[in-house]
């Protein structure tokens, strides 16, 4: 299992009306996260080849975040079939080490030309081994 990680310093435009990091933004830098895993990994023959989907997130909140705090994003592919990948994403406060999240996201593989799922070829399944 290959770990890809992160940091994010917690601004302004990243609070919600509680003053805590905005569940959207959570959802975006599960996202970021998983995209630069992919592009740091994949050829850029490969990445013109595929792409992938989110088919779904289910993400359990733990704890929140605030202004200021440096948050510690890791990431890893849990397990991949057919066309399917299950991606694991967690934040933790990099000061306290407090889980903030864990999230799990289903990614479906494309063709990028037909963008019809595509088996995830051995070579996909290698850059995250």
């Amino acid at each position: 299992m290959q770990i890809f990680e992160l940091t994010r310093i917690v601004v302004q435009d990243d609070l919600d009306e509680l003053d805590h990091v905005n569940n959207v933004r959570y959802v975006q830098w599960i996202q970021d996260i998983s995209k630069e895993h992919w592009v740091s990994k994949a050829s850029e023959e490969i990445r013109s080849q595929v792409l992938w989907v989110v088919m779904n997130h289910n993400i359990t909140y733990k704890n929140a975040a605030k202004l200021n705090d440096q948050i510690k994003i890791s990431t890893h592919i849990a397990s991949s079939r057919g066309a399917t990948s299950l991606r694991v994403v967690e934040m933790h406060n990099a000061k306290t080490k407090q889980l903030l999240l864990r999230s799990k996201t289903e990614w479906c593989l494309l063709n990028a030309k037909t963008l019809k799922p595509t088996r995830i070829s051995e070579d996909v399944k290698r850059i995250f081994s």
